[in-house]
């Protein structure tokens, strides 16, 4: 189904308190200045049977937005350079758009990425100086879908659901006298940042213009049945997770499909995201708000059948040495970043053969349902399409226990992936 969507207005909704000339400066945190400078973005849909509100939404949404940037002070201002943000009140993208020749559930039928994409303020790889955008979309139904793009340069996707959910108790009325709205801006002061002028985080990113995403679903039961096909493969002692065996399928699948043509000249590291927040010591609360998040790396092979024998084994080896001491490491920083500087000579020097990362992003237990601005939970909630090679985005089903995994790579490997027999047969029709 392709979504036309006609731009109708365009505002700039402001804090509803200025923010105190004290906290004007915001600094960036070092994992802030490591991280490139994408959108974490979210489309919330809601069906207009389900919406019990009787005030006009769009008014509901930009005062209760005004109302939650005052917390979220940081969000209404302007990024500066790589090293902090000027929190000057100017406040963030509103736009109004409606949704022609298409209702909502023509699109929650068989929701495409790249469409879904059209229903936000800018694109997820788009480089903006404006830290936070939201476009509400109408449909001919009276459905709504709302798009919400968060920089990635100043929070991680904890810190997106965080604001979500913020907004939303503000939007309920459930936030009086600042009870039920808890936010820590302290990032910086425990990453303090670096002189980065070296670095370019943008380049990290494995983009290229021919890139595909699709959505696929994988049901309870089939995640499980990977479950008890892996744990005896592999002969784990522990049973391994829904995110574990996912990741190993996915990968396994990849590699089976796309290494034939590479005739040998490429060598796969996988990258899995691993939030930093339980890891501290003390713990921090999942509210903190920044980017507190680092990739643990593995280099997993296949065995003669072509399947991973290693992935899980060696994915929970790299985890666990993200650990408190790894952490104090990377608080003092110099010591990482001059790793950091090694691996990039390495990777200079590796001429011969074409390294291919695989980067998985676990959303699974995160709160993307509980978005209710007063009118109830969203029907479905959707990313856009990444734009950025390799990539597997993991998010819980709103019912059931299964996996919705988004996941992005060039045309040319999407085309051999998607039409693999083993990948057909383990995802929902």
């Amino acid at each position: 189904m392709k979504v036309e969507v006609e731009l109708i207005s365009k505002q700039v909704i402001k804090p509803s308190s200025p923010t105190p000339n004290h906290l004007r400066h915001y600094k960036l945190s070092l994992l802030d200045q490591l991280t490139p400078q994408l959108n974490n973005s979210m489309v919330y849909f809601y069906a207009h049977e389900s919406m019990s509100i009787t005030d006009d939404p769009s008014n509901h949404l930009k005062k209760s937005l005004s109302q939650a940037l005052s917390y979220y002070y940081p969000l209404a201002g302007r990024h500066v350079d790589n090293t902090f943000v000027e929190c000057n009140d100017e406040g963030v993208p509103y736009l109004e758009a409606k949704v022609s020749y298409c209702k909502l559930n023509d699109v929650l039928e068989n929701p495409i990425p790249s469409e879904v994409s059209k229903l936000l303020p800018f694109a997820m790889d788009e480089i903006v100086d404006t830290l936070l955008g939201v476009q509400l979309n109408v449909f001919d139904c009276g459905g709504i879908a709302i798009g919400i793009c968060m920089s990635h340069k100043i929070g991680d996707a904890l810190s997106f659901f965080g604001f979500i959910q913020s907004w939303t108790t503000i939007a309920r009325g459930e936030a009086r006298d600042h009870e039920g709205i808890k936010t820590r801006f302290i990032s910086a002061t425990l990453f303090p940042p670096r002189d980065m002028s070296w670095y370019d985080p943008n380049k990290i990113i494995p983009k290229d213009e021919n890139i595909v995403s699709k959505r696929f679903v994988f049901d309870a039961t089939v995640i499980d049945a990977l479950k008890a096909k892996y744990e005896d493969m592999m002969a784990l002692q522990k049973t391994p997770s829904r995110v574990e065996v996912l990741s190993t399928f996915i990968w396994t699948r990849f590699m089976a499909t796309t290494q034939v043509a590479s005739k040998g000249h490429r060598s796969y590291v996988v990258a899995h995201t691993v939030n930093l927040r339980s890891r501290m010591d003390p713990p921090l609360p999942a509210y903190a708000f920044g980017n507190y998040y680092r990739a643990a790396t593995m280099f997993p092979l296949l065995d003669y059948k072509g399947e991973c024998c290693d992935l899980v084994r060696n994915l929970r080896v790299e985890i666990k040495k993200i650990d408190n001491d790894y952490i104090l490491k990377l608080q003092e920083g110099i010591e990482y970043l001059n790793s950091l500087r090694e691996d990039f000579k390495r990777l200079a020097k590796n001429e011969e053969k074409e390294i291919v990362p695989f980067t998985f992003t676990a959303l699974c237990r995160f709160p993307v349902y509980d978005a209710d601005f007063g009118w109830g939970k969203p029907t479905w909630v959707g990313p856009p399409a990444w734009k950025v090679k390799n990539v597997a985005i993991f998010i819980d089903t709103k019912l059931g226990g299964g996996i919705e995994a988004y996941i992005s790579m060039t045309e040319e490997d999407m085309v051999e992936f998607q039409n693999d027999k083993e990948l057909l047969a383990h995802i929902s029709k």
